[in-house]
């Protein structure tokens, strides 16, 4: 799997250990200097995951890449060489709307949105549709909305069930079942320069992430491979030592944590998945 960062801060980089003020080359080099995607990729801690990242370098390619013929296809054109050689791609994107958000676009197939449960998020998430939308009119005809994934859930508070109904009753099945809650944990894990699954994978955060890997995976038809809490008393392990193979259905994952509090079931497969999904029409809600 490869992750490229397409965030001038970076998150997605220093989130999986990685220093962006110690790499000679970044994003902005792979869309404005036209660099080698092999010169940029780096590996990470993870088994089986690399990362293209970024660098505070990137904002500067809004203003760079203006002038250029065919500005809205320079992440496209560069990731030409990666394909066939992940099985998935994910494209970090920032929170505006500009000029590296159109290139994550353009570049990709699906577009899945983190909506955070708050209103202010809902304005922002028809501002991105509208943008997704025109990209898909008149840059990239293969985009289509693929999921929106509930964050930052906070289950003491109304307004986040609110806007998770509000959500679902609008999207409907576009939404993933697993909701991610709002966690200490998750927050701390970019301080130790590793993701929450192999910093805590007992926490609420990791537990919510496994499922919502596994219900990824399902809706794609990818082979089930999401890492696992250790077993009680046993040291903390490594981030290889994590990735095993799921052998159980994923219903039995959400067994209640401490405080036997539950973290949601993802439910089984539904018949004919693959002709049902995606919709025909990707921009239709129904």
């Amino acid at each position: 799997m490869l992750v490229v960062d397409v965030d001038p801060q970076s998150n997605a980089t220093t989130g999986l250990g990685l220093d962006h003020r110690n790499l000679p080359r970044s994003t902005y080099e792979l869309m404005v200097d036209g660099a080698a995607f092999d010169s940029v990729v780096r590996t990470t801690s993870i088994k089986g995951l690399d990362c293209v990242p970024s660098s505070p370098d990137l904002a500067g390619a809004e203003v760079e890449l203006v002038g250029e013929m065919a500005r809205e296809g320079k992440l496209a054109e560069a990731l030409k060489q990666a394909y066939g050689r992940y099985e998935v791609i994910f494209l970090d994107c920032p929170p505006s709307l500009g000029l590296l958000t159109v290139n994550a676009l353009a570049a990709a197939h699906d577009l899945i949105v983190p909506v955070q449960c708050e209103y202010y998020a809902l304005e922002g998430l028809g501002q991105l549709l509208g943008t997704a939308e025109r990209v898909h009119r008149t840059v990239n005809p293969t985009l289509r909305i693929a999921g929106f994934v509930m964050t930052m859930y906070d289950a003491r508070t109304r307004l986040s069930s609110q806007v998770a109904d509000e959500v679902r009753s609008h999207f409907g099945s576009f939404v993933f079942d697993t909701i991610v809650p709002r966690s200490v944990r998750i927050s701390e894990a970019p301080s130790f320069g590793e993701p929450v699954l192999t910093l805590d994978p007992s926490s609420r955060g990791a537990i919510s992430h496994r499922l919502l890997a596994a219900e990824f995976e399902a809706r794609y038809g990818l082979d089930t491979h999401v890492p696992m809490p250790p077993p009680p008393g046993d040291p903390r392990p490594t981030a290889e030592d994590t990735r095993v193979e799921l052998r159980e259905p994923v219903a039995q994952m959400a067994a209640p944590g401490p405080g036997q509090r539950g973290y949601g079931v993802a439910t089984s497969e539904p018949p004919d998945l693959d002709a049902s999904w995606p919709p025909r029409d990707p921009w239709s809600t129904t």
